[in-house]
């Protein structure tokens, strides 16, 4: 990650996050970390994020609810369990909201760093390029976690208020205990975590080829939306099974009865392809390249 809150110059000394971490991996992981979470830009991406669910169930309680297949899947739902704002606010920010901030992250993890100038001092700690880059990965996942985690964290709180929680009814007619509804919506958070670290690892390729951030992170987002349009162009369909995006809202699985995973363990596959060519092509553009000038 980028130091651009460092007033002075900038060097990696010069970042008392970076001069507390503790040696090795593990210590360049931990720095990492606290550097993204310390920054006032990650905290207002999480609160925009968090905002969709507020806005959703807002206008939902003041204008009321709609029919079943009007508006985006469960709306219809909400009014009858406010468990499904957070569901119903995920399938909003999918497509754009929740890509865009992973682009920003990723596509700064590096270019952002040789923008600055502090990649060479990461790069002089002993770990190697690659390892670098790992963390640097690790570090976008996580945030792909949290990001996922708080559109649905905010939507259940607030649904909960404003319309009640209990029992959830499935989408194939069966009802669960609130426990479970809750479970299968951690499951859901994992389904498009999962998705999520697929665009992660080709917009930490893109901040590999540029060290203007900005470049990177508008070339991922450019390309997450791209993807999702050519997956709506049926003359393209010979296509849409290799689309990163092609799974992204498939976790309708993990609210049936009984629960089917094969969706979600297709949707694994689909970005472990994506993560290992996205993955290979960043450290051989890293390992290789004098990205610093």
């Amino acid at each position: 990650m980028s130091s651009r809150e460092v007033a002075e110059p900038a060097t990696a000394d010069a970042d008392p996050v970076r001069e507390a971490r503790g040696s090795g991996i593990p210590g360049l992981l931990a720095s990492e970390l606290a550097t993204l979470f310390r920054r006032v830009r990650t905290w207002a991406m999480l609160g925009a994020l968090a905002l969709i669910p507020v806005l959703l169930g807002v206008a939902v309680r003041i204008a009321g609810g709609t029919r079943a297949g009007h508006g985006p899947p469960f709306l219809d739902q909400i009014t009858d369990n406010g468990v499904f704002v957070g569901l119903a606010a995920l399938t909003v920010a999918i497509p754009l909201f929740l890509p865009l901030t992973v682009s920003v992250v990723a596509g700064d993890a590096i270019a952002g760093e040789a923008s600055l100038g502090t990649l060479r001092y990461l790069l002089v700690a002993p770990s190697g390029r690659v390892a670098l880059l790992v963390v640097k990965y690790v570090v976008v996942a996580v945030f792909c976690i949290v990001a996922t985690f708080v559109v649905v964290a905010v939507g259940v709180v607030v649904g909960s208020i404003l319309f009640g929680a209990g029992p959830l009814t499935l989408l194939s007619g069966t009802q669960v205990s609130l426990a479970e509804g809750l479970a299968r919506s951690l499951a859901i958070v994992a389904y498009v975590s999962v998705s999520m670290v697929g665009l992660a690892a080709i917009g930490l390729f893109l901040s590999t080829v540029t060290t203007v951030p900005v470049g990177a992170m508008a070339a991922t987002a450019i390309l997450a939306v791209a993807a999702q349009i050519v997956g709506q162009i049926p003359q393209l369909s010979a296509l849409h099974p290799y689309l990163f995006t092609d799974r992204w809202l498939d976790f309708g699985d993990l609210l049936r009865s009984p629960i089917s995973w094969d969706s979600f363990v297709e949707n694994a596959l689909l970005q472990a392809v994506w993560i290992v060519v996205a993955g290979a092509l960043a450290i051989w553009r890293f390992t290789t390249r004098d990205v610093l000038t």
